[in-house]
């Protein structure tokens, strides 16, 4: 795992090494281990190398073809890189090194373009062809690692964070207000958009090709549904036993390392099932990770411990409580480079602080398994909306949502028509596309009535939810109910937030790479043919999974409730660690990035200080302005130090 920058254009070939030095340097924690830097004529790569596979310099990146022709940059894993090296070998091709960047390369030289279709992996990675004269950019399929663009004075610009991209002069950190709309209503931006005005994202599953002064981006990969309802010819337990051959071959080649290899573990089905998994093929015994919280509603620590006894694994825990998350959370902001209205990513910045601590670079995740095996709350609570809205005046059925969250004491205590005022139930078309997440926009976006009059112009008529369903595929409309959620949560929300919040951001802050088992793009359009009723039978999320992998785990992990990962919001800011708050929240400040309203936010902040019972959209706006103007001070200050350094 590493971090890589470049550019493609005509630049001073004097000022270019500097240049590529302090992109890298602006990303060193990616790579903590090695620099490298290259310059062509047309072209520049640099490189931040975390040594993972192929420990030597030989290793070392850019790396470049034995004819001289490319050269690579790459961020991320090949799993299936010997297989990939045998294949070449058998082609005639022979090999200098042992890495997987190696193969990368020689595919791209056997194969051009259409290289990245045999890759299974976690990449982001460039590739300048010297012959063609072109850029060739490409992002894994799922958007595991990040690759940000932009363009500037006729030069393109790319990187794994966009803090690289700040580094050269001229470029800015402006806020996109529809970035900012996105986020507050659907918890990221949508790709290309960044928060960042005129700097973009690759999308996941694209490559682009640089080449002639143009851009040109292409998808080489869809996630697709079957069309025609839950019919499938095979049996439960043959799609069981399929399912499990895939999930453990998905594992195996994501132990392949020439460092050690650990695993998170939540205490959660999913990452029960990828440490039980690595536990088995692990030679040398497995050590866990985990994060536990004071707070009851939040802390999961009672199922890892059980996890942990059952797998006798080395494990390692941190306690994170909410002066924790107040202290570290301008970091959290300045690597995620993004406002988020959540702080459910700053106890995985901790945890993976903790790995690094212990030695590891390392770690697998279970993240995935809830959206490609429809895992998540709101894909049941879509199914009860469905139901009552054909007996919208039933009061019976909406006792159904107390059941899918037993973890929300408040909740319990509501009628049934709180309930169903709640959730939408009869408020939304069922043929509506974002049917199945009305309600969590609903929720989100009330947020934004926190907004300043002057932002709300700048959006006016604007609305995110119509861009992410202008982006739906043609054949969306015939797709089960359940794959419709299923596809938006996968596209939007998982590389948007969760991959890239709580994912790629928070571990290489602290050069810790993690790798997703559930991810295997194999494993991925498996899930996708499964029968709805395999994956949510009645109410039993993930069936189909818990069926496949019973013999893994304690009853008391594989028949476990959903519970949701959370951290305190709000609650987390009341104490004098978060006496920043004060300063960025202030009337001046806020009037200063004039993006929200500095009368409702002293309020919204009296409110949250004074312990007053905050319920989701307040602490989604707390955490939401807290963390743009965090954002707006680390940038402008980033921006500023640059354009001092350039002076002296």
């Amino acid at each position: 795992m590493c971090g890589i920058a470049g550019y493609a254009g005509a630049l001073p070939r004097d000022e270019v090494a500097a240049l590529l030095r302090r992109m890298c340097g602006a990303i060193a924690h990616r790579g903590p281990d090695a620099q490298g830097v290259h310059v062509s004529d047309g072209a520049g790569l640099g490189h931040r190398r975390l040594s993972v596979i192929d420990l030597t310099a030989d290793g070392a990146q850019p790396m470049h073809s034995a004819c001289g022709t490319f050269s690579i940059a790459y961020n991320g894993e090949i799993f299936n890189y010997i297989e990939l090296r045998k294949m070449l070998e058998a082609r005639g091709r022979r090999f200098r090194t042992a890495s997987d960047t190696e193969v990368v390369l020689q595919l791209y030289e056997e194969y051009g373009p259409d290289f990245v279709t045999h890759l299974n992996g976690d990449f982001a990675l460039a590739i300048w062809d010297e012959r063609h004269k072109r850029m060739v950019l490409a992002r894994d399929r799922m958007g595991v690692r990040p690759l940000f663009y932009t363009w500037h004075r006729g030069v393109f610009y790319f990187a794994s964070e966009v803090k690289a991209l700040l580094q050269v002069p001229g470029v800015e950190a402006e806020i996109d207000p529809f970035a900012l709309d996105q986020i507050f209503t659907l918890w990221a931006p949508i790709a290309p958009r960044t928060p960042f005005k005129g700097i973009f994202e690759l999308p996941p599953a694209h490559m682009m090709i640089v080449e002639n002064g143009e851009a040109r981006s292409r998808p080489y990969w869809a996630l697709a549904f079957p069309e025609g309802g839950e019919r499938d010819p095979r049996s439960e337990g043959g799609i069981a036993e399929e399912l499990r051959t895939l999930l453990e071959d998905a594992t195996r080649i994501r132990l392949r390392a020439d460092v050690e290899v650990g695993s998170f573990l939540s205490g959660g089905l999913d990452s029960s099932i990828v440490s039980g998994l690595a536990a088995r093929m692990a030679p040398n015994g497995l050590r866990t990770f985990s994060v536990t919280f004071d707070d009851a509603e939040f802390d999961e620590s009672d199922y890892q411990q059980t996890m942990v006894r059952a797998l006798g694994t080395q494990h390692h825990s941190i306690a994170c409580g909410p002066e924790d998350i107040a202290g570290i959370f301008p970091a959290v902001v300045w690597h995620m480079e993004r406002p988020v209205t959540r702080t459910a990513p700053a106890p995985l910045y901790q945890l993976s602080g903790l790995v690094r601590e212990q030695g590891l670079k390392v770690v697998l995740s279970g993240e995935g398994a809830d959206e490609i095996f429809a895992g998540y709350d709101l894909f049941r609570e879509a199914r009860i909306r469905r139901f009552c809205g054909r007996q919208p005046g039933s009061q019976i059925r909406p006792h159904l949502f107390r059941k899918i969250y037993p973890y929300l004491s408040s909740l319990q205590q509501q009628t049934p028509e709180y309930l169903a005022a709640f959730f939408g139930t009869g408020v939304d078309a069922a043929d509506d596309p974002l049917f199945s997440h009305r309600p969590r926009i609903r929720a989100t976006a009330g947020a934004k009535m926190f907004f300043s009059r002057d932002l709300r112009d700048q959006l006016a008529g604007y609305d995110a939810t119509e861009e992410i369903a202008s982006e739906l595929p043609e054949a969306f409309v015939r797709w089960h109910p359940l794959h419709q959620a299923q596809y938006i949560e996968t596209r939007f929300l998982l590389p948007g937030y969760i991959l890239s919040s709580q994912g790629d951001r928070m571990a290489m802050a602290h050069g810790v790479e993690t790798r997703f088992p559930f991810l295997d793009h194999r494993l991925v359009e498996f899930a996708a043919q499964i029968p709805p009723n395999l994956k949510l039978k009645g109410l039993r999320e993930k069936h189909i999974l818990r069926a496949a992998t019973a013999d893994l785990l304690p009853q008391a992990i594989s028949e476990r409730p959903k519970q949701p990962y959370r951290a305190p919001d709000s609650a987390s800011f009341r104490g004098p660690v978060g006496d920043y708050v004060d300063e960025i929240m202030s009337a001046e400040a806020v009037t200063a990035n004039g993006l929200f309203n500095p009368l409702a936010a002293a309020k919204l902040l009296e409110k949250c200080r004074r312990d007053v019972a905050t319920g989701f959209r307040d602490n989604a706006a707390f955490v939401g302005i807290v963390s743009t103007q965090l954002w707006a001070r680390e940038f402008s200050n980033m921006v500023s130090n640059r354009s001092r350094e350039a002076s002296v």
